[in-house]
C-alpha cells in the first residue's frame, strides 16, 4: 500500500499578482521553491487564509528574490492581491516510508515573501 503524505510547504505567503489571462498554474519566487523542494511543473494544492478557497494547479519557477506569489489564468479568480495562502505538495510513499520522511517546510515572511 502507499500514502500520500505531505512532501513540502510553504506556510503563509502574501499573493503578489493574479492574472486572469495567463494559460494557467502559480508562479512562485524560484528561491522559495527550492527551500520548499518543489520542482516546476509540480502539482501544487492552494489553500487562501483570507476566503477559504482551497484548489490546486502546477509550478512555474519565478525570478530567484522577486518575492513572487502570482496565480495565473481560472486560479487568479479563487484569490485577491494580498491575500495569504499556504502552499503543499504530497508525495507518494509507503507507511515505513513515511515514519521516516521529513517534509520541507519554510515560513517566509509574509510581507516580503522571502525567507529571514
Amino acid at each position: 500500500m502507499q500514502i500520500q503524505v505531505i512532501k513540502s510547504k510553504i506556510h503563509r505567503v502574501t499573493v503578489t499578482e493574479a492574472r486572469l489571462d495567463y494559460i494557467g498554474s502559480i508562479t512562485i519566487d524560484r528561491d522559495l521553491m527550492d527551500a520548499a523542494n518543489i520542482v516546476p511543473g509540480e502539482r501544487v494544492f492552494i489553500v487562501d487564509n483570507n476566503n477559504g478557497e482551497r484548489f490546486d494547479t502546477y509550478a512555474i519557477a519565478g525570478e530567484r528574490g522577486s518575492g513572487v506569489i502570482c496565480l495565473n489564468g481560472a486560479a487568479a479568480r479563487k484569490v485577491q492581491v494580498g491575500d495569504i495562502i499556504i502552499i503543499m505538495c504530497y508525495g507518494i510513499m509507503t507507511p515505513d516510508e513515511a515514519r521516516d520522511f521529513t517534509p520541507a517546510v519554510i515560513f517566509p515572511d509574509t510581507e516580503t515573501n522571502r525567507l529571514t
